[in-house]
């Protein structure tokens, strides 16, 4: 063996030697990544709450913290001891770092649809250029008595509305127990509206009588009002001397993303109205006048 030859093998020792002992052992101290998993997921839930609670009452994010390491049974400083270990072994820390906020991101949409069902509000939409948003009961049963007269929703808009958004309502209808009310009938006639609110307090709306059954659709959209604030409608159905019923079903709320900077969006070829859209006007909230 030569003197280049020598060397070449020198070195290759000692980056094999420099690459085995990059490979530490774990030491007996710091904990295990399917428990600092654990610990680390509710250790972030303790934290969460801890920043809810008011200045004065401060004590309790000390407790618990402490409760996470007493669930546990481990103690700060081994806590401590494995988070410092992990910070030298970033990939190790990123792994279960990328477990844990899995499992939060569940937990969040757990509490979400939990809090939804409680308020008896929609959770956020979903993202889509055509998406139902409806988030409540697809079949009404109203027979135009107290408490049984009225279907209305408040929906609040979330980060999934777009500027420029169309808004379909379709609500199927069908009279149980006779004939629709007629077109000169307007006194008994089941009566629904819609209305979108932007950000900067303008209103659009539509509202039409029903006379007869099929499936009706009120749609509205503005490509110059801004951000969507919220979207209200109802279906009032008014007392019926002949006792007939009104079904209300195949309700569905279509949102539907402008495209090319065009807000002139198609509803689907499986929606059809048995009445011709009406042109809406949008006008500022301070100009639009309520029934009385």
């Amino acid at each position: 063996m030569n003197f280049k030859q020598g060397i070449w093998w020198g070195v290759m020792a000692l980056l094999a030697f420099s690459l085995t002992s990059c490979r530490v052992k774990r030491p007996d101290t710091v904990l295990p990544d399917a428990k600092l998993e654990a610990v680390l997921y509710d250790y972030h839930i303790a934290k969460s709450m801890g920043e809810q609670v008011p200045y004065d009452e401060g004590y309790k994010r000390v407790l618990y913290l402490k409760s996470v390491f007493r669930k546990h049974g481990i103690t700060q400083v081994q806590f401590d001891t494995s988070m410092v270990w992990l910070a030298r072994h970033p990939e190790t820390l990123r792994d279960i770092y990328e477990r844990v906020n899995e499992r939060l991101k569940a937990e969040k949409k757990q509490v979400e649809n939990l809090i939804a069902l409680r308020d008896n509000k929609p959770k956020e939409s979903q993202p889509g250029d055509s998406i139902d948003v409806w988030a409540w009961e697809r079949v009404y049963h109203l027979t135009g008595l107290p408490l049984s007269n009225l279907v209305s929703f408040d929906l609040p808009s979330d980060p999934n509305f777009m500027e420029g958004d169309t808004l379909r309502w379709n609500v199927r209808f069908r009279f149980i127990g006779g004939d629709g009310p007629g077109v000169g009938d307007s006194l008994y006639a089941p009566v629904m509206a819609l209305q979108v609110l932007y950000a900067n307090d303008s209103l659009i709306h539509d509202l039409r009588q029903i006379n007869r059954p099929g499936l009706k659709t009120l749609c509205l959209s503005a490509d110059t009002l801004g951000q969507i604030e919220k979207v209200s409608g109802f279906v009032y159905y008014p007392r019926q001397l002949s006792g007939r019923v009104l079904l209300a079903d195949s309700v569905s709320l279509m949102r539907y993303h402008a495209k090319n900077d065009s807000t002139d969006v198609a509803a689907p070829a499986s929606v059809k109205s048995t009445e011709a859209p009406r042109p809406v006007l949008a006008r500022p909230l301070s100009r639009i006048k309520t029934a009385s």
